[in-house]
């Protein structure tokens, strides 16, 4: 039976953002009443069928979609393909600028991300008013040491290289430049998610969302991401001192990039070994050392890029008897400790739409949480598992190698046992997909 406290139906819409996630969730009531909420912003890479000012066009669209007015932002973690669109321009017109004027009430992100976190910090402490202006901007300068130094080194790495890549493969450059990329920190976006909402939660497993007092009828589940005192895969992932790793990477990741650039060969656009004072017979060790140093910032950008998404946020929503699951892009360590506990696994048995995680990586759908899913299965089966892909094929990874995303094999299971919305479907032109999930609120 309907009441005027419970979300009749769930409106998903899922944007074309490319390589990125962008989805707004609209519960409609009885009376014409809506709330809307916004679960991340960002892209590291768009369709070449769209224009250079598309997050405009996707922040224009949003604030039309919600009448004026969001009643909450989610940001599931700081890698620009989830937060970039949230960054404003110095015209005031940025799509970041358009959101801000939405006026969120709450304002949602991981534990990790809280302003004046300290270094150490292995939960968050007590929530604090929402910040602005210069009091926003000096405590981001406070924020967890271990992440800002993480950023800083993916964005020096990124501008060096050029003159680091040399005697590299393309395709190696081409991944560390990608990785790095989507880690270095949007300070735009940044500051503008510390500036906005009226109040903030830093939520992690077991918290409350904040999202209670906008969504009414509506339980929110903080699956993750769990504090260092909750995980110790988690734990395990920091070195002893991870502000002090990060720290010392930057150090000479900056030594390495101040080094005078190789002079030009004559063949430029051909591999070159310089030899220096080496003998002739023993050159191509200089090209050895240079590939095994490529390979080790491979290594450490990327064990960067899984420290960031395990620190993502994953909110269940659960409204009349439908259950709807946005995991971010968070890893097989975040994951681990919710899907250890019988009360998660239950909860997840009878999930009715996944927001599939990491734009379709492999390791973003632990095996067991596809297995959980009862609501998997073919076509002909009744009330079957909904599935929204938000992916862009050839951005990231290689299919030889087993790590394309979105992963080949994992796309076909989806297809196979759930009805699967991707955005690397839509039709050109087409700016956003809707589904509509039916509540019976």
């Amino acid at each position: 039976m309907a009441t005027r406290n419970a979300p009749e139906r769930i409106h998903l819409f899922t944007y074309q953002v490319g390589f990125g996630d962008c989805f707004l969730l609209r519960f409609a009531y009885p009376g014409d009443r809506a709330r809307h909420v916004l679960i991340d912003f960002g892209t590291t890479g768009l369709p070449d069928t769209v224009a250079s000012a598309h997050l405009t066009l996707v922040a224009r669209d949003i604030a039309e979609r919600c009448g004026g007015r969001l009643d909450a932002v989610v940001a599931t973690h700081r890698h620009a393909d989830h937060i970039s669109g949230f960054a404003t321009a110095k015209d005031g017109k940025g799509p970041g600028d358009i959101i801000r004027a939405l006026k969120p009430s709450v304002v949602v992100q991981p534990w990790t991300e809280q302003p004046d976190l300290a270094e150490d910090a292995k939960a968050p402490t007590p929530a604090r008013p929402a910040m602005r202006g210069e009091a926003a901007r000096l405590a981001m300068r406070g924020e967890a040491a271990a992440l800002a130094s993480m950023n800083a080194f993916a964005e020096l790495l990124v501008r060096s290289l050029d003159t680091l890549g040399k005697g590299l493969s393309p395709e190696v450059r081409e991944r560390i430049r990608f990785i790095g990329e989507d880690n270095v920190k949007n300070l735009s976006a940044v500051r503008n998610l510390a500036a906005m909402g009226t109040k903030r939660v830093y939520a992690y497993h077991g918290a409350r969302s904040g999202l209670e007092r906008v969504l009414p009828g509506v339980k929110t589940h903080v699956l993750g991401p769990p504090t260092l005192e909750q995980s110790a895969s988690i734990a395990r992932m920091r070195s002893r001192d991870p502000s002090e790793y990060w720290h010392l990477q930057l150090r000479r990741l900056a030594h390495d990039a101040a080094l005078p650039p190789d002079a030009a060969g004559p063949f430029p656009r051909h591999p070159a070994t310089p030899g220096g004072k080496l003998p002739m017979s023993a050159r191509w060790i200089a090209r050895r050392l240079r590939s095994a140093h490529g390979e080790q910032l491979l290594q450490i950008v990327t064990a960067l890029d899984k420290a960031m998404n395990n620190t993502s946020l994953i909110l269940l929503f659960e409204a009349g008897g439908k259950k709807l699951l946005f995991p971010g892009d968070a890893q097989i360590e975040n994951w681990q400790y919710a899907l250890a506990r019988p009360e998660t696994a239950a909860l997840l048995r009878d999930v009715h739409l996944y927001k599939v995680g990491h734009h379709g990586s492999l390791n973003a759908t632990p095996r067991s949480l596809w297995q959980a899913f009862a609501n998997k299965g073919p076509k002909r089966r009744r009330g079957r598992l909904v599935s929204v892909l938000s992916t862009m094929p050839g951005k990231h990874g290689r299919e030889a190698s087993s790590t394309e995303v979105p992963r080949r094999t994992l796309v076909k299971e989806l297809a196979e046992q759930s009805e699967l919305h991707s955005t690397h479907e839509l039709a050109s032109g087409v700016l956003c997909e809707e589904v509509v999930v039916e509540t019976g609120g």
